[in-house]
């Protein structure tokens, strides 16, 4: 399981100013989440820049400078712990990304094949590590040439259900246009009934300067500080620029075969 944190600021600055009030309790996850960090954000050149290692944060000379060094406008960071039997190496480390497309996902499916015969052949070729996390990338990438982010989010998702087991499909997406966010658990998987049923909960909280995305145990996020839970199955798409806000719910697609019954 890993632990998520995006934001969005209204302006670019440093990633360590605009999280000063989360980066110690994200990073405190790291002693539990210890399999790895990682860090995309959008430089002031424009180019999506992606850090990573397979030490645990908090034990990292990189994270707190990869934090101090980025002055962006929009990041996610990652903090890993290793399904069981993934080994813990560079390629297994998330994000994920391709071109200006970046992509953390909290939870796992098996078998981690279950969607390989939905991914376009020479993106499955050009897959790196061996993880779950990465095949979901991989699906939402071959959606995102025929659909926009809020879509090939919530159908990746419903296509994994539909063949895997799975504990949770949490999941933060990077572009230059937006951070989304999308929130899908299954409250019956052992992890949820070990972990109790905050364990997978998303939040996100809006300031004028600032929204973040949070999974749970990064600060208390009480009601009264502003932070809204996102609701199961939904994607929240926070745009850059603006901070505009919106949360969407993506109707399931219906075959060709009764569309036009």
């Amino acid at each position: 399981m890993c632990r998520l944190l995006g934001v969005v600021t209204r302006a670019p600055m440093r990633l360590a100013d605009s999280l000063t009030d989360l980066t110690e309790p994200f990073t405190g996850l790291s002693r539990e989440h210890r399999d790895g960090w990682g860090v995309a954000a959008w430089r002031a050149d424009g180019e999506l820049a992606v850090a990573k290692e397979v030490l645990p944060a908090h034990a990292s000379e990189a994270f707190p400078r990869a934090l101090a060094e980025s002055i962006t406008d929009a990041a996610l960071l990652h903090i890993r712990m290793a399904s069981p039997g993934l080994p813990t190496e560079a390629r297994n480390t998330h994000p994920f990304s391709a071109g200006t497309i970046a992509f953390a996902h909290n939870g796992y499916f098996t078998p981690v094949d279950a969607v390989d015969e939905l991914i376009d052949p020479e993106l499955l070729a050009g897959a790196h590590g061996e993880t779950d996390s990465e095949r979901y990338f991989l699906r939402v990438l071959a959606r995102l040439r025929t659909e926009d982010p809020v879509d090939a989010l919530a159908r990746a998702a419903a296509e994994i259900r539909e063949r895997a087991r799975f504990a949770s499909l949490n999941c933060l997406l990077l572009t230059e246009r937006a951070l989304y966010a999308y929130a899908d658990e299954n409250p019956e998987s052992e992890v949820s009934r070990r972990r109790g049923p905050d364990f997978f909960r998303l939040r996100y909280q809006a300031r004028a300067d600032r929204v973040v995305v949070a999974s749970s145990g990064i600060g208390p996020q009480p009601a009264d500080d502003g932070w809204s839970v996102l609701p199961y199955r939904q994607v929240l798409e926070v745009r850059r620029g603006d901070l505009r806000i919106s949360t969407h719910l993506v109707q399931p697609q219906v075959p060709e075969a009764l569309a036009g019954a």
